[in-house]
């Protein structure tokens, strides 16, 4: 059977190389005479895969040598309430910016840890735009402001890095880390889930600047206490080590494509293909703000919903799967991260006409 052009939001497309690589190593990793998914994650072999998957992370995101990176688990969702565990510091307030279904859950959990002050929201407007700094009404006492920064719902994206002061900024990028550069100083905090741009489901990517370890509160659980992570290089308890191996094969494939600026220029190309068609019919409609446009996540509109059913049941006959909208706002979402080739927005674009053609 032949592979579809997969736009789900997540989990999400992987490179196909990456994919081959692994099934050739499936059996056996380098000669060990193991799959990765039987090693020990104490054992030289897995070690080395870790070392090499932290390194190349390094390299791609430039991250300063006073930042950990951690491999942890339970998704960017336990995130939300890991994040106040560790980051609060003796305080009793953080701000968050609310742009979204994803920043939503992040301010519901943080409340359980802390008052939230939600400085910002575009809810209002139904998550079409980012807030203007200039609207933020930020609390410098704050023990830390909390952004998602692509929010994979709504389509939403920060194109520019908040200034918060002397308080860390602390994002959520689980839906574009990795999909250009990231200036990783500029942040006190960066955490992502692993299935979108990263690797298969059950990784989650904590960067964390020194600084802000070892004052977790007393109830946090050991294995989501930053500190302790950090001391036993993600270890403290057994990692997703088969994950982690794949994850190292994504990195090492967007270093051989020429690194995250490539990447950038790779995901504006695929991008602008969508977004230009959007812009020039009224059978389709764009609900986001132009300046605050996802390059990973683009929901759209049919002017007549009546179509929708359709619509969905003829990309799916033609290999472009999974277009269907989140639930909690309908419509369409084509989800086009890092993996996702041109050729399949192409394709996609190539129906849209064809589909507005026929029953426009």
């Amino acid at each position: 059977m032949a592979r579809v052009f997969n736009f789900s939001a997540g989990p999400a497309v992987l490179p196909e190389p990456v994919l081959r690589q692994a099934a050739a190593e499936m059996l056996d990793w380098h000669g060990s005479g193991m799959s990765v998914m039987e090693m020990s994650h104490r054992g030289k072999e897995f070690i080395e895969i870790h070392a090499q998957a932290e390194a190349d992370l390094r390299e791609l995101m430039n991250i300063p040598k006073n930042y950990k990176v951690l491999f942890l688990q339970g998704g960017a969702s336990a995130q939300f309430a890991v994040v106040p565990m560790n980051l609060l510091r003796g305080k009793t307030q953080a701000d968050y910016i609310n742009t979204g279904e994803w920043s939503k859950k992040a301010i519901s959990e943080a409340k359980k840890y802390c008052r939230v002050n939600v400085a910002a929201s575009s809810e209002a407007a139904s998550f079409s735009h980012v807030p203007k700094q200039a609207q933020w009404q930020l609390d410098p006492d704050a023990a830390y402001v909390h952004i998602t920064s692509n929010e994979t719902i709504g389509g939403v994206e920060f194109h520019w890095v908040p200034d918060t002061g002397n308080v860390p900024l602390v994002a959520d990028m689980s839906s574009h880390i990795l999909s250009r550069p990231m200036d990783v100083s500029r942040y006190g905090l960066i955490y992502g889930g692993a299935q979108k741009n990263i690797g298969p489901a059950g990784v989650t990517i904590v960067i964390v600047r020194d600084d802000l370890l070892g004052q977790a509160l007393p109830i946090t659980p050991t294995v989501f206490n930053y500190k302790t992570q950090a001391e036993n290089d993600s270890m403290s308890n057994t990692p997703a080590t088969y994950g982690i191996y794949v994850a190292g094969l994504v990195f090492q494939w967007l270093k051989q494509l020429g690194g995250l600026a490539k990447m950038e220029q790779i995901n504006r190309a695929k991008a602008g293909l969508l977004y230009d068609y959007l812009d020039q019919t009224e059978f389709y409609h764009s609900p986001v703000a132009k300046d605050d446009r996802s390059l990973m996540n683009i929901p759209f509109t049919l002017r007549n919903a009546d179509l929708d059913k359709a619509f969905l049941k003829e990309t799916e006959a033609a290999g472009l799967t999974q277009l269907k909208g989140h639930r909690s706002v309908g419509g369409m979402r084509a989800s086009i991260y890092n993996a996702m080739p041109i050729e399949g927005v192409q394709a996609l674009v190539q129906f849209m006409r064809e589909f507005e053609r026929r029953n426009g």
